[in-house]
């Protein structure tokens, strides 16, 4: 792929030129590249999947444009070059992730309790949704943590009791604003 800078003859040019080269705009700049080639094999079942998500992300940054306020906040993360809409397309591909191990030591069991856990999105997180389970599997408590204002970590403060902390699970679920979500569970020693 070559790239022209200033050049007086292919300035704004985009487009197929016979049948051999293909002209794009991106960042004020025209791009030139062989033409693309459409293969005669049939794709494989993880091609298949891998076009689908395409399909769907694409789907999901068209959707960004025309939400102002999100188009706006994927613009402001969007780096000299790109659009809310790459911004966008590419935060449907990656979902949150727990930025480091979850301190649990903190938790006792009472009532008031805080749990901090450390989530990043390559975009932002929307919710991290906390869950406590007793060691048989009832849920004890359940509820959403507040985002703090280093925008990292997500605080959750307990609102009941649990006799039984050891064998308890917390399970937290990041999720982000393409819908994608991750699920920490952690078992309480």
């Amino acid at each position: 792929m070559a790239k022209s800078r200033n050049n007086v003859v292919t300035h704004g040019l985009s487009g197929l030129i016979g049948d051999l080269l293909v002209f794009r705009q991106r960042a004020n700049k025209t791009i030139v590249a062989d033409r693309p080639k459409l293969s005669t094999k049939l794709p494989t079942a993880i091609q298949m999947e891998i076009r689908e998500r395409f399909k769907r992300a694409s789907r999901y940054a068209k959707s960004v444009l025309k939400d102002l306020v999100l188009k706006a906040g994927y613009q402001l993360a969007a780096k000299p070059g790109q659009t809310a809409h790459n911004v966008a397309f590419a935060d449907y591909q990656k979902s949150p992730e727990f930025y480091e191990e979850v301190n649990l030591s903190s938790y006792t069991g009472t009532i008031g309790d805080e749990i901090v856990v450390s989530v990043i999105d390559d975009f932002k997180v929307k919710t991290v949704h906390v869950e406590i389970k007793t060691p048989d599997g009832v849920t004890l408590e359940s509820g959403y943590a507040v985002q703090s204002e280093n925008e990292l970590d997500w605080e959750y403060v307990t609102t009941a009791t649990n006799s039984e902390v050891v064998g308890s699970t917390i399970i937290f679920t990041a999720s982000d604003y393409p819908g994608n979500q991750t699920v920490l569970e952690k078992l309480l020693v």
